[in-house]
């Protein structure tokens, strides 16, 4: 065994989280997923989404509640999103049968009601701050674990702007990377050279997180980074009197992060920056997702200035974003070309937020 094979071999030994191989561990289909935006689906539409290889219907019926079925008619398998809503119901596009909002078969045109087949399997689905969400799993246990709300997005002192995008990386590598915030270094162009400091992490059966503090080194703010930190602070602070501070936390299976300025920070406080994030595996191997999120920054006490600055909010991180799905998708590539998570993690925290979704997940066949 070559020194490299061995020095590899004592860190696993030493850290059994990374003997499991965290890229075939799937999403656990008994939680909430987001699978749409709520004005994506309008009243007697049908929207055709994904979770896990997984076709789903998604339709809006008469009554304004939303539904979600399999997205296969029973009869020819053919894609039900094709077919028309008819009050709560859902009509395939091919031969007509109808299947009320469970998914079960109740008419056969050309056979009657006495001789109805087997229908499809329905999903529990919920709108919630703005949202489709859907119960992939056991749906006994749906009730009980209905996230209660989305970060700030809903506050009226706060102004938020919606995350939506594919990204072709495994749902871990972007808990993973937001975990992470020694890897400002990448974003050096947009914010100059940021040092993050481990403040404490902290872990539980379902959840993880860490906080920071942080300090430039090298470079200016950006705009947009002067916008969401710098306007909200008291009037007379000075640098050597304020300690910001960074929350991340991952509530398997969704990830939040809150910033915090100035002096005596309380966790009631309300946070500068509140940021949501779910992660909904698209295909069946689980090597894309649909991140969905919300960005909401607190208004400052200038009236309407928070307006008139979002332009370069919204710039600024966007371009952060854009940053972060690259190496993502990098690090996907380098699992698929190496075919094992030969990730050499040294970061206590990222150890930690693995053992969380290593224990959270379910093996992929």
């Amino acid at each position: 065994m070559s020194e490299e094979s061995s020095n590899l071999a004592t860190l696993r030994a030493a850290n059994p989280v990374s003997a499991v191989d965290l890229r075939r561990i799937g999403a656990h289909p008994d939680q909430w997923y987001p699978l749409a935006w709520s004005d994506e689906l309008k009243p007697g539409k049908t929207l055709g989404r994904r979770f896990a290889g997984d076709p789903i219907v998604l339709y809006r019926g008469s009554s304004g509640k939303v539904f979600a079925l399999e997205d296969r008619c029973a009869h020819r398998q053919v894609p039900l999103h094709l077919g028309v809503v008819s009050g709560d119901d859902l009509k395939c596009h091919y031969h007509g049968w109808v299947y009320n909002c469970a998914g079960k078969c109740v008419n056969v045109p050309y056979l009657g009601p006495e001789r109805l087949p087997t229908g499809v399997k329905g999903y529990p689905a919920r709108e919630i701050d703005g949202l489709i969400f859907v119960f992939p799993g056991d749906p006994t246990l749906a009730d009980s674990r209905v996230p209660r709300t989305l970060g700030s997005s809903q506050r009226r002192d706060y102004k938020t702007r919606r995350l939506n995008r594919e990204v072709a990386c495994h749902y871990t590598f972007m808990h993973e990377n937001l975990f992470d915030m020694n890897h400002q270094f990448m974003h050096r162009k947009q914010m100059g050279s940021i040092r993050a400091r481990c403040l404490g992490r902290n872990h539980g059966e379902d959840w993880a997180e860490v906080e920071y503090s942080f300090s430039r080194t090298e470079g200016k703010k950006s705009v947009g980074e002067q916008v969401i930190v710098d306007l909200m602070r008291k009037r007379g602070e000075t640098k050597k009197d304020f300690a910001d501070h960074m929350r991340i936390r991952t509530d398997y299976p969704t990830q939040s992060l809150k910033v915090w300025v100035g002096r005596d920070i309380k966790q009631s406080d309300d946070p500068v920056l509140d940021v949501w994030l779910g992660y909904t595996p698209l295909d069946a191997e689980q090597r894309t997702n649909r991140t969905y999120g919300y960005l909401s920054v607190k208004k400052p006490s200038f009236p309407g200035i928070i307006h008139v600055v979002w332009p370069f909010v919204t710039w600024f991180t966007e371009n952060i974003f854009r940053e972060d799905k690259d190496i993502v998708e990098y690090e996907q590539r380098a699992h698929d070309a190496q075919g094992a998570d030969w990730n050499n993690e040294v970061f206590p925290p990222i150890r930690d937020l693995r053992s969380v979704l290593a224990r959270c997940g379910v093996p992929m066949k």
